[in-house]
């Protein structure tokens, strides 16, 4: 049990599920003591120092160093996106177009930020051609670390990293791009605003900006009877919709346990 008086601490502060977090926070700080003080117990001023910045708003797992996600343990640090429960959706779908492509299909996760779906294709489709990429370089470096060597991860916009031979050879291109509306970002949770980089939340006036963008460049990434997925939000999916490129089929995917939605559009063979 976590002492009492670390659970008020973090009840004062607003964290819901306090004894939860009270207990990930020891173990945590049990874990990054020395192996001499392992033995008994965290060092308390590990633990005062993963305690204030959960208390100061810092989302838990960037204190806790990692986030659960579809059965993965994911690394994540201070300064970017948390993968939410939401992109489980997008994982699985990409997971699921990527299997039924045939061998080595290749998966490229565009705006990856710390690269949750490129992980999970890497680590459930064997023989996956995987690539990531993020306009921030520590989002890069995080994604670098969750491929551990089963794929690539890239900085720069959108594609403009990802090495062009892959142009036109793409079976699944993949991404949760920013589609937060501008003036949206002020009446965030303060863990996502104060917390997390804005250009991974910024998605212009109507929030799909980011997602123009990108789907403009399908055309010449995604081979004939391939994929393009995007999430969005239930209310933005029409104009995600209708930036897809014209002559795609396009389908859009909700599931409401993880309140997750998805645009996929598939180039005609």
């Amino acid at each position: 049990m976590p002492p009492p008086a670390l659970v008020a601490r973090l009840r004062a502060a607003g964290c819901v599920f306090a004894e939860e977090e009270a207990e990930l926070l020891v173990t945590a700080a049990w874990e990054r003591s020395s192996d001499a003080d392992r033995r008994r117990t965290a060092r308390p001023d590990v633990l005062e120092d993963l305690v204030t910045r959960r208390v100061s708003g810092e989302p838990l797992e960037t204190v806790l160093g990692w986030v659960a996600f579809a059965g993965l343990r994911l690394g994540v640090g201070p300064g970017v996106f948390v993968p939410r429960r939401r992109t489980e959706l997008l994982a699985r779908t990409a997971v699921r177009l990527a299997r039924a492509a045939g061998p080595s299909p290749v998966v490229v996760e565009a705006c990856c930020g710390v690269a949750p779906v490129a992980a999970l294709v890497a680590h459930d489709v064997p023989g996956a051609d995987v690539h990531a990429a993020d306009l921030d370089p520590v989002a890069a470096a995080w994604a670098t670390r969750n491929l551990d060597g089963r794929g690539h991860a890239w900085t720069g916009d959108l594609l403009d990293p990802v090495p062009d031979a892959l142009r036109g050879h793409v079976d699944v291109l993949v991404a949760n791009a920013p589609y937060v509306p501008h003036d949206a970002i002020a009446v965030m949770p303060p863990e996502a605003r104060d917390h997390e980089p804005h250009v991974a939340l910024d998605g212009g006036p109507d929030g799909v900006d980011v997602h123009r963008r990108l789907l403009a460049l399908a055309p010449r990434w995604v081979r004939p009877g391939g994929h393009v997925l995007v999430e969005t939000s239930v209310g933005q999916a029409p104009l995600t919709r209708a930036a897809c490129p014209p002559g795609w089929s396009v389908e859009v995917l909700h599931d409401d346990d993880v309140d997750g939605t998805v645009v996929v559009a598939r180039r005609p063979a």
